[in-house]
């Protein structure tokens, strides 16, 4: 399954089976089950996630307990709760498990460490920070810009994986519609 890690780094930068083998030290590997959260907010957040398997989602919980999700992580994608990752604080977001999952955790100490011993995989961090970044604008915009219907259109186009694994109710909040105007949108398109 660490293969899945060496693909993605290889992608950005060529490391060698050594270096690969140094850099594989410094995570731990942990699978949690369905349900079962790996942050919860109020926790402090020593790791950021790459999955290896599984699904999971990231949301916050406003006062009058309802859920707004913020991304949803699948296989070969990362996920933590990023600000309290690099400052090194609390969880201001929860993370559970849509299924079982199996994760590399790397905590911000060792994620320190190799990008000071390897110029590669800095870049390879600063790579993937700067598409997560960008991610997130177009996220923002879109919720800003995008009315329900054409948020729906390009999440399936972008990752129809999702609505095999994720369901309709989770997509509907991270769409910002209710689960009765998602079937109307799955509807139209049969």
């Amino acid at each position: 399954m660490s293969q899945i890690l060496r693909q993605q780094i290889e992608k950005i930068i060529q490391i060698t089976d050594t270096e690969f083998d140094y850099i594989l030290s410094h995570f731990t590997n942990k699978k949690f089950k369905k349900h079962q959260f790996v942050i919860q907010e109020g926790q402090f957040v020593e790791n950021d996630f790459f999955i290896l398997s599984g699904c999971l989602k990231s949301y916050s919980t406003d006062a009058n307990g309802k859920d707004h999700i913020i991304q949803f992580g699948m296989q070969d994608w990362w996920i933590t709760d990023y600000q309290a990752y690099y400052n090194q604080s609390t969880a201001t977001v929860n993370i559970d498990c849509i299924e079982e999952t199996d994760v590399l955790c790397l905590s911000f100490r060792n994620r320190e460490k190799l990008c000071a011993e390897m110029h590669k995989i800095e870049h390879f961090f600063r790579k993937k920070t700067n598409k997560r970044n960008v991610a997130l604008q177009n996220r923002v915009l879109s919720l800003l810009s995008s009315n329900a219907k054409e948020r729906y259109d390009k999440l399936l186009e972008q990752y129809p994986q999702l609505f095999q694994k994720v369901p309709k109710q989770l997509i509907a909040s991270y769409l910002g519609v209710t689960r009765e105007t998602l079937s109307r949108f799955n509807s139209a398109k049969k």
